[in-house]
Parts: C-alpha cells; structure tokens; sequence
C-alpha cells in the first residue's frame, strides 16, 4: 500500500516540478491579495470563557444600570498642592480639552460634584442647587477634609487618602450600533448552537459576523486614535502633574499594539536565526534559500487564510509566525539532511534520483510528524477559550499548509537545481550524539532510575500547580498599563469591577395605597419608626410644587425603606471590610451621606423628602446606577486590588456568595455576583479542566497515531515515554516553583508533546530502518545517534533557540510560554536521544520491517 502511494505521489508530484512551482506561486498571489483583510483584536471578549452564561447577565447588568466605555486619568500635581487654585484650574483646563473631544459623553471629577460638608448643607439646599470645588469662594481646607475622608462617597474614589491624586472619568457615548451588531451575531450563534439555522440562517449568520468584524475593526482603530488624541492632551499637562492613563480601551488598545509588535519582532528575529542556523549548519545558499521559501510562503498562505476567514489574531496567537516558522523549519531540515546522507551513499546519483529517495525514505515520517504536531494543537480546541481555541485552529491549519509546500514544493524546486558536489560532513555534532549513545550503553539501568525519580517529583509538583494569577501580572512592570493598574490600586480604590446585585425576595407581595390610603407600604414586619406614622396619605415622591401628585415607579420599592438600606449599609461596610477590595459603592452609600447630613437616623419621611430635594443629574450619579426602576433591586459596584499579592479571586467570590447568604439573611437566589471580576475568574477557572482534557486528546490521538504507524504496542508505548517525561517535567517545575497556569500555559504541554514526538517518529523510523542489517539493539543504536540523532540535534536547537526569542514580549505569558516551552524542548531532546534508546536497548521490543 505504501509504495502504491508513493508511485502515485511520484507520478502526480515529483515528475511535474514546473507545474507545482507554478501552481505555488499562483495560490501565493491569491493568499497575499486575501492578507489584507489580516486583522488584530484585543479586546475584553478575547479574555472570557466561550459561551459563559455569566457574560449574558453582565450585559444585562450593564445596560440596566448605566454600563458604558470609559477611561480614567489619574492626575498628581507636581507644582502645587491639589486643593490649590492653581492645581485645580490646570485640572479644569485638562477636562475641558477632554470634554470637546468627539464621542465623550462626559469627563467626571472632583470638580463637578456637590460639596456637601465644606460647609455642612441642608437638604432643602439641595433643591436651590449646589457649590462645587468651580466656585470661587469654595473653602479649600474644608472641602479637602470632605474629599479624604469626610464624605464616603468620594474617598477613595475622586481623591486618595493623602489628597494629593484625584481622577478624571471619560465616559464615552454608548455605541448603539456596535451593540446591536454584537446582538445580532450573538443571537444567530445561540440559534446556531441549538441546531435551529436553516441554509439561509448559516450565510445570515456569515453576513452578520463579517459585519460585526468589519465594524469591530473600525472601532478599533477609531479608539486607538481618540486614545492616542488623549494622550496628547495628556502630555501638555505633564511638566504640572504627574499623570497615568487607565481602562478597558486604553489597554484593549496597546494590547493591539504589543500583538503588532510581536508579530513583527517574533517574525523578523526567527528569519534571522533561521538564516544564521542554516549557514552555520549547511553552509550554502540553497539550503538557505529553499528552507525560507518554504517558510515564508507558509506564513503568507496562512494571513491569506486568516484575512479570508476573518480571523482575528489576538496577544494568544500573535507567536503564530515564528512557530510556522519554527515547525516548517524542522521538516526541511530533516529533508535536507536525509538528501545529503543520500548524496554521499550514492555519489554518482542524478539529481532526480536523488530527489525521488529523499522523498522515499521520509514521506512517511514527515507525514505523521506532521499529522502529529497538528492533533496536539487542535487539542487546545477542548480549552473553552476563544483566543486559546482559535490558536489552536491557526495552528493546525498552518501545519497543514507547511506539510504541503514541504511535500510539493521543496521537492519540486530542489528537482529543478542542478546537482552540486557532496559536501564533507561536520563530525562535531555527529561526534557528540556518539557520544551519547556510548553512555546510554554504559549507564542504561542508571538512566531510567534517574528519569523515574524526576518524574516521581514532577508529579508531586504538578500537584502544586494552581490557575490563580494576577491580570496586572500579564504586563511588563515599564508599560503604562501595569503602572497606571498600580496606581488605580494603591489611591483610587481598586480597578477590577465586581457588581453585586442583589434581589428583593422572590416572595415579595408589595402592598398598594389603593389598599389603605394611610398605611405605610414599608413598615410591615419592621415595627415603627421616628416620624414613620406621618404623612403618608400624600405621594411623598411627588413634585412638592406640582398642583397634582403623582406616582413614582418607587413607592412600592423594597430596598428604599430605612431599615433596608441601614440593611444595605451593613452589607456595604463588610465588603469594604475586605483586605482585597477598595472602593464600595451603593444607593446605600449616599444614606449614609444622608444621615451625615441630617445628623442621625432618617425616618421614611425624611427618604422620600430627600428624594424630592435631590437635583436629577445628582439622581444620574448617585441614584440610578445603584436602584433599579421599581427599587426591587440594587447594585454594589466593588472595586477589587488586583495587585495584592494574596488575592485570590475564587475563594474571595465563594467568601462574599457564602457570608451574605449566612450573615445578612439573604436568599441564594437573590444575591448575584458579575462584572469583569467573575467573567475573568471563570476563565481562571476553566484552565484545569482544559489541562486534562488538551492533554488527555493528545495522549489518546498520538498513542494510536503510533499503533497504526509502527504496528507495534510496545514501541508505541516506548515512545511516549520522552514526551510524557518532558510534560511532566515542566508541570512539575511550575508547580514547585509556584507558577500559576494562565491561557498560554495551558498550551505548553499539548505542543511540548506535539513537537517532540517528531523526535521521536523520526528515531523509531531510522531504527526500524537500521535495525535488520545485524538485529542487534545496540549497535542500532549508535547508527541512529550517527545520523537521524544529528537531524534531531539540529531541529530541536533550532526550534529552543526559536522558542526563546519569545521572552522578548510585552505580554508576560507570551514570555513564560517561550521560556518554558525552550526548557521543555531541550528535556525532550535530550529524552529522545537518552531514554527513548535506552528502552529500545533494554526492553528489546520486536521491531516490525519498515
């Protein structure tokens, strides 16, 4: 069957190289046409969980209360004190500049918000209007004695502690048309999910994804204009202050900007080395040449492929052209090496001939290397994690196509070069791959005792492996991303969101006037309160100078009594009791501000009055993003410190569901936990659970890849050996070293196992190839080392050394992903060249005939 195949590939491939060369060149041009639609995306959805059902409440969440895009400016003056006149007159001179900038719905600060205790007001002051920090003859002492800790409303919020850093907040209008795209394909997913999409709903949904793309694209980079306009403003203000920009945009943005610097600096430092490996190796051009245009041409098929499919490249992906590179590397090597092998076996040999038993002797290991590369990638499909996921699909198509080019067209234009002189090998590696077959004969016994040790603390140290990593970690401690984080962290209150809302009791029967028009709708079941008995035959919502009284959506509210909200304060004080949470926030935030104000408890009365006195765009800031509608619901916006060191996001979300369960009386169906903090968690989460299933594919698939390869259960089961000691091996290591998995960890075993099992197809081939010329183990041995050893030699340093260049990144788990997958590629060299023999020489399984 095999040689039928090979005739067939003899007679359609290698006996027509013009036309394939031809053929290459043309899908060349239709793949870099197809390249301009290449496209980079960094954005929140990159981060989540595929098809979380927490993402559907957090919109929901969102949109009920008021969610939008933003950014923070954190400002310090370096001039003067903040509660300065002059100070607060460049922070008035930078909001301005931001507020006229297109798109900005708003800018936020210190100085547009009431001050209520500088001096002291009055709730009937409220309805007359309100002194801010603009007005001149605000008292500057007292009102930074309000910002710092007299009011909790704006402590920790607009100004730190210190009162020397404030904040601005940019809210930009609410894109309509990105939300109804996004709805749009998303609803056309979940049809498609459920099985419900006819041939007409599949080209619907094809149409609504390129035009949520198309407009996703265009956003994109207006954001990164309007960030890169701030900024700007920014810089006329920072010989005056000290400033640091903040927010999902702005590292959304410079997210785009590292994946556009690693592609660039990831591909351009692998050609490099590639080229530099090549010449020291092989020494002439042709071999230098004929490698790259594989590789180059891989690379560009696969932007083709991604522009035409819309695929999106993300800080996950980004590496993708340097292990195109790295991995279509490796198989032209091992073809060169084997026709150099060949041209010094046969020197009177012709070109073709040549060319023909190059490709006789390797089609069948380059094809399952190949094959098994690609099962290990499209395991990442199992991670549930779309950036993870699509890497996983780029990958496995790239090798694909890299098999491909390295089948027809390495062959092809190496049929069409004249044939040069043999070249006289270098002894140096083959000298030292010798030398490690003569100790795998010495020490064979004491070789597998020490890799059984290994493997017994590696999986003691996989045992210490955990998922609980900070995402202010993922950034380099010099980008403004990671400083601006900490300085969110340390004055203004924390910066990763986490909304609680909690429900009135699902068997809540909210009583009307209508039933008694002097009853008090709240006071049932929380006995009597001072002035709680009076006045209620009137709305007390209603306009007080409005000749009719009208009804507010709140008269019936759960949550707005005083005893819920006194219910609510003490909710609030327990969180903010927390050592991982900064800044609370609720509509029991401004009672307490209330009770300040009115120098005690209030009574129902004095709630509905202060509703009545409250100016509406102070409803906007203090009221509606915290209540909703009909007052059945509320909202607590947590901020949380990311950059605490014993943060851990799991057990402080179970600690906050458990403790307001059992300490505060609430129903577990009315308390719900959202917001960046639970989409992130339930990423974290979900990486052990892919961990087994990635390397449970990869195991299974390549195991029986190997019984119908070598048609033998002992030698399949040999050579996995090298591969599961080099994963366990590097798990064990982040384990000890208490290395946290993240979504490019997750990866390092599945492709550590994919790439080295080359390795080791490669050796079991030449073995079985060696073997019935003495049937004698070790000397089989050393004839392998002498020559597929040294082609393993070459592509394992070539692919670490590629691996390594990826430390260079902005992105941090794109540093630990080259380190530790360099590490895990030099364990499975150094696996297959020492264990894999050693078994082979020791265990003696039946070697079937090639």
């Amino acid at each position: 069957m095999t040689k039928t195949l090979f005739a067939l590939y003899q007679r359609l491939v290698l006996q027509h190289p013009v036309i394939w060369v031809l053929l290459a060149l043309l899908v060349s041009g239709y793949a870099a046409w197809e390249s301009r639609h290449f496209r980079l995306d960094a954005s929140a959805d990159s981060l989540i969980l595929e098809n979380d059902k927490a993402l559907e409440f957090y919109r929901e969440v969102s949109k009920r209360y008021g969610g939008s895009e933003f950014l923070i400016i954190t400002y310090e003056p370096t001039r003067s004190a903040l509660f300065s006149r002059e100070a607060l007159q460049d922070l008035a001179t930078l909001q301005s500049s931001l507020s006229e900038l297109p798109r900005v719905a708003s800018v936020y600060s210190m100085l547009d918000v009431p001050l209520l205790f500088s001096p002291q007001v009055r709730f009937s002051d409220l309805a007359n209007g309100y002194s801010t920090l603009r007005d001149e003859d605000a008292d500057l002492s007292l009102a930074k004695q309000e910002f710092t800790g007299g009011s909790p409303l704006y402590r920790d919020l607009l100004v730190n502690r210190a009162g020397d850093t404030t904040a601005l907040l940019i809210n930009f209008e609410r894109d309509e048309t990105y939300y109804r795209l996004l709805n749009q394909r998303n609803a056309l997913r979940d049809q498609e999910r459920a099985g419900e999409l006819d041939d007409a709903g599949q080209r619907e949904l094809a149409r609504a994804s390129r035009e949520f793309s198309d407009y996703s694209a265009k956003r994109q980079a207006e954001s990164a204009a309007e960030i890169a306009t701030i900024r700007a403003l920014m810089d006329e203000h920072r010989d005056s202050a000290r400033l640091f920009l903040g927010g999902a945009p702005m590292i959304a943005s410079d997210a785009v900007g590292f994946v556009r610097s690693d592609l660039e600096v990831f591909g351009i430092g692998v050609t490099l080395f590639l080229i530099l490996a090549l010449l020291v190796i092989f020494r002439r051009p042709r071999w230098i040449a004929l490698p790259m245009l594989c590789c180059g041409l891989t690379v560009l098929w696969v932007s083709g492929w991604l522009g035409l499919m819309d695929w999106k490249v993300t800080v996950i992906s980004s590496n993708f052209v340097s292990l195109l590179l790295i991995i279509t590397m490796s198989m032209t090597i091992h073809l060169i090496v084997r026709y150099r092998e060949l041209q010094v076996e046969q020197p009177d040999a012709g070109q073709p001939t040549l060319v023909r038993d190059t490709m006789g002797h390797m089609l069948r290991p380059v094809i399952y290397t190949s094959l098994t590369t690609m099962v290990a990638f499209s395991s990442l499909v199992f991670s549930g994690i779309r950036p993870v996921i699509d890497f996983g699909w780029m990958m496995t198509i790239g090798i694909g196509l890299a098999l491909i080019l390295c089948l027809v067209l390495f062959p092809a234009v190496l049929a069409l070069l004249p044939k040069q002189p043999p070249q006289t090998l270098r002894d140096f590696t083959r000298r030292a791959t010798l030398r490690i077959a003569d100790f795998n004969r010495g020490h064979g016994i004491k070789l597998l005792v020490a890799c059984a040790l290994i493997v017994i603390v590696s999986l003691i140290g996989t045992t210490r492996l955990t998922v609980e990593n900070r995402f202010i970690d993922y950034f380099q401690k010099d980008t403004e991303i990671y400083q601006g984080m900490v300085e969110i962290d340390r004055n203004l209150g924390g910066t990763t969101p986490l909304d609680i809302v909690i429900n009135a009791p699902a068997d809540y029967q909210p009583r009307t006037l209508d039933d008694d028009p002097f009853a008090d709708p709240f006071s049932e079941g929380f006995g009597d309160d001072e002035g709680g008995d009076e006045g209620f035959g009137d709305d007390p919502f209603a306009d007080p100078f409005a000749g009719d009284a009208q009804t507010d959506p709140l008269e019936n509210a759960y949550w707005y009594t005083p005893q819920r909200l006194e219910q609510l304060l003490e909710i609030q004080h327990y969180l903010e009791s927390l050592p991982e949470t900064g800044k609370v926030l609720s509509i029991a935030s401004t009672y307490e501000v209330a009770k300040m104000i009115n120098n005690g408890p209030l009574s129902y009365v004095d709630l509905m009055l202060l509703a009545s006195f409250v100016p509406e765009d102070l409803r906007g800031q203090l009221v509606r993003p915290y209540l909703s509608e009909d007052g059945n619901q509320v909202r607590i916006s947590v901020r949380v410190i990311d950059s605490d060191k014993n943060l851990n996001r799991n057990d402080l979300l179970q600690k906050i569901q458990h403790d307001l369960q059992e300490n505060f009386d609430l129903a577990p169906d009315q308390v719900q936990l959202t917001g960046a903090m639970v989409l992130y968690n339930n990423m974290l989460q979900s990486l052990f659970d892919s961990q087994i299933k990635t390397l449970g594919f990869v195991f299974l698939a390549i195991f029986v890849m190997f019984l119908v390869l070598f048609r033998s259960p002992g030698i399949s089961l040999i050579a996995m050996l090298p591969n599961l000691f080099s994963a366990a091996f590097i798990l064990g290591l982040m384990g000890w070293i208490g290395l946290p998995l993240d979504i490019m960890t997750i990866t390092i075993a599945a492709i550590t196992i994919g790439i080295a099992v080359d390795d080791s197809i490669h050796y079991i081939h030449r073995f079985r190839e060696e073997f019935p010329k003495d049937q004698d183990y070790l000397a089989t041995m050393r004839r392998c080392h002498g020559s597929i050893g040294t082609a393993i030699y070459y592509t394992s340093l070539t692919i670490i050394a590629g691996f390594s260049i990826l430390v260079v990144s902005n992105f941090n788990p794109t540093v630990y992903f080259g380190a530790l997958t360099s590490l895990a590629m030099l364990v499975a060299l150094l696996a297959n060249l020492t264990l894999l023999p050693a078994m082979l020489a020791i265990v003696k399984p039946k070697i079937p005939p090639v």
